[in-house]
């Protein structure tokens, strides 16, 4: 569950329950930007939804 540093940082801010417009305005990249780089990480986590990946930042300790 390696994840690259910009992944944890867009993980961090799903943790804290921004929406994918929220945590572009907050990284300054586009919506598109963002949705893909949470796409990445449900990938990389093999998981379905944000909250399943939340779940397993706070678990391993990921963040």
């Amino acid at each position: 569950m390696n994840l690259t540093e910009k992944q944890k940082e867009v993980l961090k801010l799903v943790c804290l329950g921004l929406s994918n417009k929220e945590i572009a305005d907050t990284l300054y990249v586009s919506s598109f930007t963002s949705k893909a780089h949470v796409g990445a990480i449900l990938r990389r986590l093999n998981v379905k939804n944000r909250s399943r990946a939340a779940y397993l930042a706070g678990k391993n300790n990921l963040i």
